[in-house]
């Protein structure tokens, strides 16, 4: 039996148009043009989605979608509804999401997205109403994570929303602190979806300076710019059918977010120097280290992009809330360098797994890693000691500067690192990019990166 939806609208033609195209997607479309109807209709019938207009009468500024909105929660509050509302009133839109809505769409719609949308949502709400999953169901059925080391059972968690969220088209937000292994969630979800055999294109939103965001993620079409030598394809366009991953979205200034948001709302944009508008199927994935409702509370990122990047949000705990899934990884760490650097094998010992239990960990994951190998590298006997790892962490540092950190992730020394040569350059950023062997460009995009000021002297 298909999914039954109905559609709320006043205007004739955009209901016959609706109607078409569920029809077409194989779904049974319903109508209702009145709010009374609406109403009964929902409350005397069983639907697998609604899609509701904003407006119904005169008026235009949308609060009766609202208060449609919040009865219809009241009387079925399983039912997905994806609000249809113009481009100026997407803020009432992100109301509407506050409210219990899915999703919502911008009038005139694309026919692919919103197909997306409404196969994303009706999908979601069957897994939502399907009996709970137990957090502490075995590891060992979840066989298709076996890249991903734990037995948390917040870990457990949060590889069954992947495995339930990866089908679908849903935009998702993975959340933690640096080093948590947000890339490696996104990957998966990548991997596990029906876009695996697609591109998965990574960008740090972080390490591009706004005024290349549009080149980059857009493309640019020869002569558009003195440098533009040829056609070049953004990000967007190289993920067409495929998944783009938006690292460090948080990080990104508010004019891009702007920029950002139209690819979002439609998947539509055009090169530099191309008035043509160029349409692709990307599905987004999107992860930062800050609180983006904070940060909209401070007015440095746009709300309604926070909602439309996070239908599903996946937030990763530290590696200190899960202590106990240390030793396991700490192993792991251990076999895989014992590998790449043809090393012979060693056991890390009951004294060195209390040390690594009890150890705060700030650089997560990441930073274990980088401990790890670096003690393998560095310990002579066969067996991994507490002192090993202390030792494995002098080393890990310049011992002039000036950094006092009790463990180092692989960006404080890098950020540090860059520090000490501009110094010893004397403030000389050719000389300190040529002695990193980097180009100035991309010192200049470290060092925006990890916020180093200094006086630019060539």
């Amino acid at each position: 039996m298909s999914n039954r939806i109905l559609v709320c609208d006043d205007d004739d033609a955009v209901r016959s148009s609706l109607g078409f195209l569920l029809t077409k997607a194989g779904y049974t479309p319903n109508f209702a043009s009145r709010p009374e109807d609406i109403i009964e209709y929902i409350t005397e019938n069983d639907f697998d989605l609604v899609l509701l207009d904003m407006n119904f009468s005169v008026s235009i500024n949308g609060e009766e979608g609202i208060e449609l909105l919040k009865r219809i929660r009241l009387i079925k509050p399983a039912i997905p509804v994806i609000l249809m509302t113009a481009w100026a009133s997407v803020e009432l839109a992100v109301r509407g999401i506050k409210l219990g809505a899915y999703d919502f769409v911008t009038k005139p719609w694309n026919n692919i997205q919103l197909h997306k949308i409404i196969e994303t949502s009706i999908t979601l709400s069957g897994n939502r109403s399907d009996e709970k999953v137990s957090v502490l169901k075995k590891r060992d059925k979840l066989v298709e994570f076996q890249a991903i080391i734990g037995e948390d059972p917040k870990l457990i968690e949060i590889l069954e929303i992947v495995k339930r969220v990866a089908p679908t088209h849903a935009p998702v937000l993975i959340t933690g602190e640096s080093g948590t292994g947000k890339e490696l969630i996104a990957s998966s979800i990548h991997l596990y979806s029906t876009r695996k055999a697609k591109p998965f294109v990574k960008v740090n939103l972080g390490g591009i300076p706004a005024s290349l965001f549009e080149s980059e993620m857009f493309g640019y079409r020869k002569g558009a710019f003195t440098d533009a030598k040829t056609d070049h394809a953004g990000r967007f366009e190289k993920a067409n059918k495929g998944t783009i991953f938006l690292d460090e979205i948080g990080d990104l200034n508010f004019s891009s977010q702007v920029k950002l948001l139209r690819v979002l709302q439609d998947q539509t944009f055009e090169r530099l120097g191309d008035p043509n508008s160029i349409t692709v199927d990307v599905r987004v994935l999107s992860a930062t280290n800050h609180n983006l409702y904070s940060l909209v509370n401070k007015g440095s990122f746009r709300e309604d992009l926070l909602y439309r990047i996070n239908l599903i949000q996946i937030e990763v705990p530290p590696l200190r809330q899960r202590s106990d899934d240390i030793p396991l990884l700490a192993n792991y760490f251990v076999d895989q360098a014992v590998k790449t650097y043809s090393l012979p094998a060693k056991s890390i010992s009951r004294e060195a797994n209390e040390w690594l239990c009890n150890h705060p960990w700030p650089g997560n994951v990441r930073e274990l890693k980088n401990i790890m190998e670096r003690t393998l590298l560095l310990t002579k006997s066969d067996e991994i000691k507490p002192e090993d790892f202390i030792g494995a962490q002098k080393t890990g540092r310049n011992p002039d500067s000036k950094w006092n950190g009790s463990s180092g992730t692989l960006d404080d020394m890098e950020k540090q690192m860059i520090i000490n040569t501009i110094e010893e350059c004397g403030g000389n950023l050719s000389r300190s990019s040529e002695k990193l062997g980097i180009s100035r460009a991309t010192l200049y995009r470290k060092m925006e990166k990890h916020g180093i000021q200094t006086e630019k002297n060539e």
